[in-house]
């Protein structure tokens, strides 16, 4: 076999490859969605700048949607901008190359997201562009050395990249400005895409030769989903957050089901799904009072109750006082924190409960009790001792049968009370020895998968740095993937196939994990709005919005004038 011959079917096998994984990622309607929004920004970033050669904005754009989506979308973007592009650059040979040096761009973003846990900073992203340009120029410059044979394949290679370099270093050097333009802006806005906006595709009725108003008129729709978020959710498709919003009782609070009375139960877990999806529970509200004016209500009787229901409401009130941004110690005239405190016992636990203990020490987190605080401490120490030998956890002691909700929340605990490492690294591994062949989790090892189970799952996977949709038994979709495939047509999440039972309860819980976010939840900011029934960006969401609102403005001006003159040079 030659290597042109073994080049190609290898390039065939990559591309096919990267497909078939973006397609078995089961990605959900608004994945589709921000995948093709980013492909035609990087399609019209191409365009846009014809004129000045190896100079444009496309790597940057698809490696930061790999670094904030995933390496599937992110191999998406890459290869679906570089075929699309070529519409107007003309297809050749070259196009299946440039569609797999983009696309493997995307995957590269996605790991670098892995290795440092989407923390990398402006320099280290900057320079990670610059080496992207780099490392294009090295697959489409052996792509277009094999395409011509194999007879000296190497000196000649040698001699084309050695010539092509100063082209590569001009792409290099373009990727790192255009990151400093709009990258951080742009790295900021598509994590809140992510989770908070929709986009509705029209078709358009365009002639088909006419590219550059074609270029134009689509500039100005990414310029419009970039500025304007989905407005009312009544109308867009129904989500979890506009379940929740619909489902809200007129005193704040919410029930099991839409129409029930409120409980304090489901009004928490209503709350902080929201607060999750970066929706703050204090804009939440179907009448005068929102769900965190009905906790409100009930805190006097948290701080005055002692059973275990009392110490579980209590806990995970302070989790959703804390993320809506309040301060716990003064909630309502009550200190939660101090009464929460007097539940601990000497051995650091909460009536002796793993569960209990392992919420406290979430509450205690979320209300900024430091790490060293000596209860913090016993009640971490208490707790990993309660793990069992196959590596999970009960809800009360330890001996008692491991189950994955318990070993979930006292993985995520035990990350956010610090140094338990291997005890954490046991813990994730029993929960992940439980997934179902479905990709879901049960509640007991060997049952049914559930969304709750799964939710559980995915928050103790974020909160130990794992990337939930890597995690996957073999030839099965991830808990991720099952968790989406759930959400009905009213955005409500049911329990698992069979079964819609409580379902403010379950949309509520499972939104955290939709929303790859672990225990303790940061606080959220407000929003503009108080308006019945409706959720806005926060005021932190405007001027990202701002940035790139004229970034997408300038490209579709740019890419008029890029069509045409690719126009011109084709019948030149």
């Amino acid at each position: 076999m030659s290597w042109q011959l073994a080049s190609f079917l290898l390039l065939a096998a990559a591309l096919l490859g990267g497909f078939a994984w973006y397609e078995r990622s089961h990605p959900a309607s608004r994945v589709l969605a921000l995948v093709g929004t980013l492909a035609a920004l990087a399609v019209l970033g191409r365009i846009a700048f014809a004129a000045i050669p190896n100079v444009k904005p496309t790597t940057d754009i698809v490696l930061l949607a790999g670094y904030v989506f995933g390496g599937a979308p992110g191999f998406a973007v890459g290869a679906v901008s570089g075929f699309a592009s070529n519409f107007f650059f003309t297809q050749g040979p070259w196009t299946p190359w440039q569609m797999l040096a983009w696309g493997g761009i995307g995957v590269f973003g996605a790991l670098l997201a892995w290795l440092s846990g989407g923390r990398l900073g402006r320099i280290p992203l900057a320079l990670a562009c610059g080496l992207c340009g780099l490392g294009f120029g090295v697959v489409v410059n052996f792509g277009s050395v094999v395409t011509y044979g194999d007879v000296d394949l190497w000196p000649r290679y040698t001699a084309y990249q050695s010539v092509s370099l100063p082209w590569d270093l001009v792409h290099a050097g373009g990727n790192v400005i255009f990151y400093f333009v709009f990258g951080p802006a742009l790295v900021r806005t598509l994590r809140r895409f992510r989770t908070r906006f929709e986009f509705t595709w029209k078709p358009s009725t365009r002639p088909a030769h006419a590219a550059p108003l074609a270029a134009l008129a689509l500039a100005a729709f990414v310029a419009g989903g970039v500025a304007k978020p989905s407005g009312a959710r009544a109308a867009a498709a129904p989500t979890p957050v506009s379940y929740l919003e619909r489902a809200q009782n007129a005193d704040g609070g919410f029930g099991g089901a839409p129409g029930q009375s409120s409980v304090d139960l489901f009004s928490g877990w209503a709350g902080l799904g929201l607060a999750a999806q970066g929706v703050n529970p204090r804009d939440v509200a179907r009448g005068p009072d929102s769900v965190i004016d009905y906790v409100a209500r009930q805190a006097r009787a948290l701080v005055r109750g002692g059973g275990a229901d009392r110490v579980g409401d209590l806990e995970r009130t302070i989790l959703l006082v804390s993320a809506a941004g309040l301060r716990p110690r003064a909630f309502a005239g009550q200190d939660l924190v101090a009464a929460l405190t007097a539940r601990f016992a000497r051995d650091g636990s909460v009536l002796q409960q793993s569960n209990l203990t392992a919420f406290g020490i979430l509450a205690l987190r979320a209300a900024g009790t430091p790490r060293a605080n000596p209860r913090m401490r016993s009640a971490a120490a208490w707790l990993a001792r309660q793990q069992n030998r196959d590596g999970g956890f009960g809800f009360a002691t330890r001996g008692g049968g491991s189950d994955v909700d318990d070993a979930a929340a006292a993985a995520q605990a035990l990350v956010a009370a610090g140094g338990h490492g291997a005890t954490v690294a046991r813990t994730v591994a029993f929960v992940r020895r439980n997934q179902n062949p479905d990709g879901g989790f049960p509640l007991l090892p060997g049952g049914t998968s559930n969304a709750q189970s799964t939710g559980w799952a995915i928050q103790a996977f974020v909160a130990a740095g794992v990337r939930p949709a890597t995690v996957r038994r073999r030839g099965s979709r991830s808990a991720l993937a099952y968790l989406r495939s759930l959400v009905g047509p009213d955005g409500a999440v049911q329990f698992s196939r069979t079964s819609r039972q409580t379902p403010v309860w379950v949309t509520g819980a499972a939104s955290v994990a939709l929303a790859q976010r672990a225990f303790p939840l940061a606080p959220v900011g407000r929003s503009s709005r108080v308006e019945e029934g409706a959720a806005t960006a926060s005021s932190d969401d405007g001027p990202d919005a701002a940035v790139l609102v004229p970034i997408a403005a300038a490209i579709g001006v740019a890419a008029g004038a890029g069509a045409l003159v690719v126009r011109k040079r084709a019948r030149g």
